[in-house]
């Protein structure tokens, strides 16, 4: 476990939250686990109620997790076959009459992130990857109202030394880091010190 170094101290499942790419491969999801991620996403806030979010639940061994591997990208295609479960998060950008929902990938942010300290809550890891081919959507039969915001990455997790090659393990060891809070919010107006 990377614990944040977070000063003043945060709850415990925030500051346990990371990403690891170790996923035990002997470890599988049951159905009840995976309800109670969903249900924990499905009461997160959204504009106006729209609810924007679907997943697509690939579960190790079934056909929705192998076509969701193949459109990973190299580096996670490494590691994430392992995780015991694959979620394509998607997120519904215009109602049916072609009118925008603006706030539609925000929303869909926010149930993923509910799902993720969900899963912390139920001693679960969660990798979330920006790292594939937004065509699976079209392999997966999603209308083009959705658009694929993220793959999530679930499981519990195992031997980094074991499961990893020497660049990943190298990652997996790294000290968590972030930037320091007057680089990411002030009070007042704009600042020099919030830009890159």
């Amino acid at each position: 476990m990377k614990r944040a170094n977070a000063s003043p101290p945060i709850h415990d499942l925030l500051a346990e939250r990371w990403s690891p790419r170790a996923f035990d491969p002997n470890d599988s999801m049951e159905g009840a686990a995976i309800d109670t991620l969903l249900e924990a996403a499905r009461w997160a806030p959204s504009a106006s109620n729209t609810q924007p979010w679907r997943f697509l639940i690939g579960i190790r061994g079934d056909s929705t997790f192998a076509e969701i591997v193949k459109s990973l990208k190299p580096g996670n295609a490494k590691w994430a076959p392992n995780a015991a479960v694959l979620i394509l998060a998607l997120a519904k950008h215009v109602k049916e009459d072609q009118s925008p929902l603006p706030h539609a990938a925000y929303d869909t942010g926010q149930a993923v992130a509910h799902l993720t300290i969900q899963a912390q809550a139920l001693g679960l890891s969660t990798h979330q990857m920006a790292g594939f081919d937004s065509k699976i959507a079209d392999t997966l039969g999603v209308p083009e109202i959705y658009k694929p915001m993220t793959v999530i990455a679930i499981g519990r997790t195992g031997d980094a030394d074991q499961l990893l090659e020497e660049d990943l393990l190298a990652r997996e060891k790294t000290p968590r880091q972030r930037r320091a809070r007057d680089q990411i919010a002030i009070q007042g107006r704009w600042s020099k010190s919030l830009e890159d």
